[in-house]
């Protein structure tokens, strides 16, 4: 099971360097839709949205993935302000430094201080996130009336973490 994590992980991170990802400007200018729009980049999802498309329909149909007893899937439909604000960040940072985060880290060993710069903001933001998360913790066992729709460590209100992912196919 690890190889084919790491099998995945190895041709994703092919997937990006050979389609342009991480190239900061290759990136940059496919956002700059009002100026010097660079549409290739639009190539890429199409490609992919048809991968997507091929394998999901293939999956569909099995009772179990391959390396896996059943198949879970989120059942979460909601849209709260933590993964509200986090696309604004994820999409901020990624507009002003033509980097996502497996782009990011595959652009480490040749790409330079602004790939590092990135990453390394990145791993802050992450730890940032995590401390404010235990503060909330602590102030919800303290008081838990002041924090009775707080938002959970994976997006999960406190009051809708006991449900769990819903497993398919079992």
């Amino acid at each position: 099971m690890k190889i084919a994590g790491i099998a995945a992980g190895v041709l994703f991170g092919a997937g990006l360097v050979v389609s342009g990802m991480t190239r900061p400007l290759k990136v940059l200018g496919f956002l700059d839709i009002f100026g010097a729009w660079d549409a290739s980049l639009m190539f890429v999802m199409v490609g992919a949205i048809g991968v997507h498309l091929f394998a999901y329909r293939k999956v569909r149909g099995r009772s179990a993935p391959l390396f896996a007893p059943k198949f879970v899937v989120p059942t979460r439909r909601d849209l709260d302000a933590k993964l509200l604000i986090g696309a604004a960040v994820f999409g901020a940072g990624w507009g002003l430094g033509g980097y996502c985060p497996g782009p990011g880290i595959v652009s480490l060993p040749g790409g330079g201080l602004g790939a590092a710069v990135f990453v390394l903001a990145m791993l802050a933001g992450m730890y940032a996130v995590g401390k404010l998360e235990r503060v909330l913790a602590r102030v919800e066992q303290d008081d838990p009336s002041r924090t009775k729709n707080r938002i959970g460590r994976h997006g999960a209100r406190a009051d809708m973490m006991a449900d769990g992912p819903r497993s398919v196919g079992s």
